[in-house]
């Protein structure tokens, strides 16, 4: 297992304290250097990572079980998951309003979704504190239900890796069809 440098961004701890939920596939949406797509391939999961520049990712992208997709989510004619496509989906430090549906609708029976992003009050600690990438409160509630049953939710400021105001949330589809 390759071992990580110091300059090598850690997973987020919201993410790795629920890893285990996730099986399978999963998307990394706005993945960025690749700190989770480099934590889960290393536990043998299958990863679809997207960003708009996978440049950042490096080796990542020669794994065998990733796949970087180098996509505009925001752009006139976005990608988009396909429905049920993915056991698992991980978003930090990411928000996209229009996209938050098609993430539901893409996790398969059973799925996982683990998402972490920035919230209002987080202006008074810098980047970013424009309101349309901040979450109101309890957003990302309303978001997931009644599609996914809540694991846990936080609405708090954090400290590390610096003081910030977020909202994170674990949830899972009914293992029943859609």
């Amino acid at each position: 297992m390759p071992t990580q440098s110091h300059s090598t961004p850690q997973p987020s701890p919201w993410v790795i304290r629920f890893s285990d939920l996730a099986l399978g596939t999963l998307l990394d949406v706005a993945c960025g250097s690749g700190r989770h797509t480099r934590h889960f391939a290393e536990r043998g999961l299958s990863i679809t990572a997207v960003d708009r520049d996978i440049s950042r990712m490096g080796s990542l992208c020669d794994l065998s079980n990733v796949t970087a997709l180098e996509v505009d989510l925001e752009s006139e004619t976005p990608w988009r998951p396909g429905p049920q496509s993915f056991d698992a989906i991980v978003v930090t430090n990411y928000l996209w309003r229009p996209l938050l549906g098609d993430l539901i609708a893409a996790l398969k029976p059973g799925g996982v979704l683990i998402y972490e992003t920035f919230a209002l009050g987080n202006q008074v600690f810098g980047k970013p504190s424009n309101p349309d990438f901040l979450l109101r409160p309890g957003e990302l509630l309303d978001a997931v239900r009644p599609a996914l049953n809540v694991v846990s939710y936080e609405h708090s400021i954090i400290e590390d890796p610096h003081r910030a105001v977020v909202q994170r949330i674990c949830a899972i589809r009914d293992n029943a069809p859609a």
